[in-house]
């Protein structure tokens, strides 16, 4: 932990900063894992709110 002192006495801590990286673009095998994960979500979403409609 990073601390400096001010001229009044007060302490100030800093916490440490993390490394910095590039990301990567994402693979195609992991693209086709993102939208089958919205199909999912898009479905259930949808579901939930004709059932909310339905119910009221």
């Amino acid at each position: 932990m990073y601390t400096t002192i001010n001229e009044k006495g007060i302490l100030n801590n800093y916490a440490k900063e993390p490394q910095i990286y590039c990301a990567t673009y994402p693979t195609q095998e992991q693209q086709r894992q993102y939208t089958v994960q919205a199909a999912f979500a898009t479905l259930l979403v949808t579901t939930l709110i004709l059932v909310s409609l339905g119910v009221s």
